[in-house]
């Protein structure tokens, strides 16, 4: 706990048997008091090792649901364990776990209530070996979608993410996609209830084990943002 608050760290995780143990190692466990993994019916060993490696909190999805179903699983579950911030973590080991304290401590003294860990501020993100294509698509999306939601965000597409859970009780996002949108849909809300966002470097690696989608994936990602952004600019998301 930081100052009284309970911290709990959710995985939504699909084949990540290569990366979770490694992922699961560096979470500081100095504050962080539970940690829950949902499985979106991965075909590799990756509830096994969740399993050895102690997590008691493991939610199973008989069929893959997709990427935003898993997320709404692991708020659920964090939600009725009784969180005070949730840390959501991509167990394929891009983002680096030591950066859940400064996220947490930002929540926990009042200073933003959600914090997301940005792969954008500084050079991480090519340093880390993030493909070319992917840092051009990512800034040109990112700056439309400022221009429509009217914020300064460094990035929209980040999978490290913390909240206090009183945003997440304050937001709909059961209503939100089950596809990869699921992500942008949730800062939609996020703003339009007046909420702010801090954002602090993040370090990412970028490696064969390490999750990705495809480029057929990212197209229709990429045209479910520019929707998000543009319902958004018309009064859309509550």
């Amino acid at each position: 706990m930081i100052k009284g608050k309970k911290i709990i760290v959710v995985l939504p995780a699909y084949n990540a048997e290569l990366t979770l143990e490694k992922t699961y190692n560096e979470i500081p466990f100095t504050i962080v008091d539970d940690v829950i993994l949902v499985d979106d019916c991965s075909n590799d060993k990756t509830v096994d090792i969740a399993t050895r490696l102690g997590i008691i909190n493991i939610v199973k999805h008989n069929t893959n649901m997709g990427y935003g179903a898993n997320q709404k699983s692991c708020y659920n579950r964090a939600l009725d364990l009784g969180a005070d911030i949730v840390v959501m973590l991509h167990p394929d080991y891009q983002y680096t776990p030591k950066l859940i304290e400064s996220m947490c401590y930002i929540i926990a003294n009042g200073l933003y209530p959600v914090v997301f860990g940005s792969r954008i501020l500084g050079r991480g993100s090519l340093k880390g070996g993030m493909p070319l294509y992917k840092y051009m698509a990512n800034r040109m999306l990112t700056l439309i979608q400022n221009l429509f939601i009217r914020q300064k965000l460094s990035e929209y597409h980040t999978g490290f993410r913390a909240y206090s859970a009183h945003v997440l009780k304050d937001i709909d996002y059961r209503n939100n996609s089950n596809d990869f949108v699921f992500d942008n849909e949730i800062i939609a809300q996020i703003f339009r209830r007046k909420y702010e966002i801090a954002e602090i470097t993040c370090p990412t690696k970028y490696f064969k084990e390490a999750s990705s989608i495809n480029f057929r994936r990212s197209v229709k990602y990429g045209f479910g943002v520019l929707r998000v952004s543009v319902l958004y600019a018309m009064g859309y998301y509550k």
